[in-house]
C-alpha cells in the first residue's frame, strides 16, 4: 500500500441505527478511493445485509483480518464483533452498544499505534454502549482517556462557515454554572487557539465567546458568571495572545449573523451551541474532537433510530467528516513543516570597512 495514503478507520456504531446506512452510501462512489484508504471495523455480514437492503450493487468490500491486508484501491472491513450478530432496525439493545463498543475499541487500538491517520466514527447510543469497559458520556470523554495526556479534549462542530467548540460537554445542564471556572474558559481557549492553527491553518484566529446567561448578564442583572468569571477569563487569555471577544448574549449572536465575523465560537454548554449550529447544518455538520493526538470526526447527527432502514437518510454529514479527517492530516502535518525548524535569526553583526591601501 502506498505510504503517502491516508488510511481512515471507520466505526460502525449502533448496528440498528443509520450508521452502515450513511458509511456504505458514502463510500459508493469510487473517487473516494482517490483521497483515502477507507478501513471499516464492524461485520462483513452486516455491511451485506445493508448493502442489499440500499440495493448498492456495485459497491464491494474487502473483507480483511488486519490493516497489513488492507487495499489502497478497495473499501476494506475487518471483522471485530459477534457474527451471529443480528440487526433489529430501529430497536436500542444490549448486543448492539457490544458491538459499538468492539468497534470502537479495535480501531482505537490501531490508532493507537500509528496504523491509522485518523478515525471517523458512526454514531452510537450512549446508553446502550454503558458498561464496565466503556463509561462515558460519548465519544469525546472516552478518547480523552485514552489519548488526552498532554491536554483534555474540545468538543467542535464544524461546517463551512461556523466552528462551535463547548466549555463543557456532556453534563447535566443543572451542573453548568458549578462546573465553568475562569482557569477551566482560559484551557478550553487555549486548545481551540492551537487547534485553529494546527488543523485549520488559520494564523491569527478570532474567537467570539458566547455569555451563560440570557443576554449575557445584563451586567449583572440576570446573573454574575459573566463579570466574576467569563470577563476574567478573556482578559487573562487574550494577555497570553489569544484574540478573542465577548462574552455575546448568545441569541442575538446567532439571530444577526455576528458567528459569520469570527473564526470559531466558545459557547458556555452543549445546547447553547449546537441548537445553533445544528439548526443551521444537521445534514453538512461535522462533529471533531480537538486537542488530542489523533484526529477524530464523526457526524453531527445520532443514530436516527426512525429512519433505519429506509434508505432515507442524508450520507452528507458522514462525507464531511470525512474530508474532513483528511484536510486535518494534510494541515497537520503542513504546521509540522512550518514550524520543524523555526529560522535562527543571528545577531547584526557590524559592518567593518577594510583599509585598502
Amino acid at each position: 500500500m502506498e505510504p503517502e495514503k491516508i488510511i481512515i478507520g471507520i466505526t460502525h456504531g449502533d448496528i440498528n441505527g443509520i450508521g452502515y446506512e450513511v458509511i456504505l452510501k458514502a463510500l459508493s462512489d469510487n473517487r473516494v478511493l482517490d483521497m483515502f484508504v477507507p478501513v471499516i471495523y464492524g461485520s462483513s455480514k452486516l455491511a451485506g445485509f445493508y448493502k442489499k437492503n440500499l440495493d448498492l450493487q456495485g459497491l464491494n468490500l474487502n473483507v480483511i483480518n488486519s490493516l497489513e491486508e488492507a487495499n489502497s484501491k478497495r473499501i476494506n472491513i475487518i471483522n471485530c464483533v459477534d457474527e451471529e450478530l443480528k440487526v433489529e432496525l430501529g430497536q436500542s439493545t444490549a448486543e448492539a452498544g457490544k458491538a459499538a463498543y468492539e468497534a470502537l475499541e479495535k480501531a482505537t487500538e490501531d490508532l493507537k499505534k500509528g496504523r491509522l491517520h485518523a478515525i471517523v466514527t458512526a454514531p452510537i447510543n450512549k446508553k446502550n454502549i454503558q458498561s464496565a469497559d466503556f463509561h462515558f458520556p460519548g465519544h469525546t470523554e472516552y478518547l480523552e482517556t485514552k489519548f488526552g495526556e498532554q491536554s483534555s479534549a474540545l468538543m467542535m462542530l464544524v461546517n463551512d462557515f461556523m466552528r462551535v467548540a463547548v466549555v463543557t460537554g456532556h453534563i447535566p445542564v443543572s451542573n453548568v454554572a458549578s462546573v465553568i471556572t475562569e482557569d477551566l474558559i482560559v484551557e478550553k481557549l487555549k486548545i481551540l487557539n492551537s487547534s485553529l492553527k494546527k488543523d485549520f491553518s488559520i494564523v491569527k484566529p478570532r474567537i467570539a465567546v458566547l455569555g451563560l446567561n440570557p443576554h449575557a448578564g445584563d451586567d449583572g442583572v440576570i446573573g454574575n458568571e459573566e463579570q466574576n468569571v467569563i470577563i476574567p477569563a478573556l482578559k487573562k487569555a487574550d494577555s497570553q495572545g489569544i484574540l478573542c471577544f465577548g462574552p455575546y448574549p448568545a441569541d442575538g449572536f446567532f439571530g444577526s449573523g455576528n458567528f459569520r465575523n469570527f473564526d470559531a465560537i466558545l459557547a458556555m454548554y452543549h445546547d447553547q451551541g449546537l441548537i445553533a449550529f445544528k439548526t443551521l447544518s444537521m445534514e453538512s455538520g461535522v462533529n471533531y474532537t480537538a486537542g488530542l493526538s489523533v484526529i477524530r470526526t464523526s457526524p453531527a447527527h445520532g443514530t436516527a433510530y426512525t429512519l433505519a432502514g429506509q434508505n432515507k437518510a442524508s450520507e452528507q454529514s458522514f462525507l464531511e467528516a470525512l474530508y474532513l479527517a483528511c484536510d486535518i492530516y494534510k494541515n497537520r502535518l503542513e504546521y509540522s513543516a512550518m514550524t520543524a525548524n523555526p529560522l535562527v535569526i543571528e545577531p547584526k553583526r557590524e559592518n567593518h570597512k577594510r583599509n585598502i591601501e
